[in-house]
């Protein structure tokens, strides 16, 4: 169990984040069409798993596009912004923001955020994630991550993007 923060109140994830060199945890999340998903959909791809608690949220927008500029630029890497807000919530944001980003939902299980050891487990924010970004190869070894400690701030970008490249 990691320790973060939301406000400074102090809160519990149910794990650890996966190690560096690790393989990842494959995972089931749904997508825009209500599909679902898993490691094996981005297959021959690096990752960068952008997780974040709610896309209507301003930290996560503000990451979100922050992640989308590099999506935009590289194409051998896809960004995966995992949430646990609905799917027809998450398009509606892609859309808006016409992102390149690949929103996926935890909404019928929580799974995912108990085997990447994101779960916050009390205060306000339980049942939904706290903020990290894990990088992945192609073949799915994890090659960085980082548990942001304060819910409201944002994550290490250049570290996350230097990781991927």
């Amino acid at each position: 169990m990691a320790k973060i923060t939301l406000k400074g109140t102090p809160c519990t994830t149910s794990g650890d984040l996966p190690k560096v060199g690790a393989k990842a945890p494959d995972f089931k999340l749904v997508n825009g069409s209500l599909a679902d998903v898993g490691l094996q959909d981005f297959k021959g791809k690096k990752k960068i798993i952008s997780i974040v608690p709610s896309l209507d949220t301003p930290v996560c927008a503000v990451s979100t596009r922050r992640f989308d500029e590099y999506a935009a630029k590289d194409q051998n890497t896809v960004v995966l912004v995992v949430s646990s807000d609905l799917p027809f919530a998450q398009a509606r944001f892609c859309s808006a923001e016409a992102t390149h980003v690949v929103p996926l939902s935890m909404m019928r299980d929580r799974h995912f955020a108990r085997d990447y050891g994101v779960l916050i487990q009390d205060g306000p924010l339980a049942g939904i994630t706290a903020r990290a970004v894990v990088v992945l190869d192609a073949e799915n070894k994890v090659l960085h991550t980082e548990l942001v400690s304060e819910i409201g701030q944002e994550p290490d970008y250049a570290a996350a993007i230097a990781a991927a490249k």
